[in-house]
């Protein structure tokens, strides 16, 4: 099943780890992040295998803690897997 996103510290970040079928739905989830991310300049760190995508979102500003936009750009991926 999948997780939400976790929040971690030192540094504080969002992270969430999703799970597809097969390699056909992971590539289609990371077409839409990378037009989700270039529509809106915020790029998250992304790995990936044939089945899942690992995603860490840290916050715009250096040394600042996640935010309502942070939150926000995690929601519009979130809302990519529907």
């Amino acid at each position: 099943m999948e997780q939400a996103w976790t929040k971690r510290n030192r540094p504080e970040r969002l992270e969430r780890r999703i799970e597809f079928d097969d390699y056909e739905a992971t590539r289609v989830f990371l077409e839409r992040l990378n037009e989700l991310s270039e529509s809106s300049n915020r790029f998250p760190d992304i790995s990936f295998g044939r089945t899942y995508v690992n995603l860490t979102l840290r916050s715009e500003e250096d040394d600042t803690p996640i935010g309502a936009a942070d939150e926000s750009f995690a929601a519009a991926v979130d809302a990519l897997l529907d």
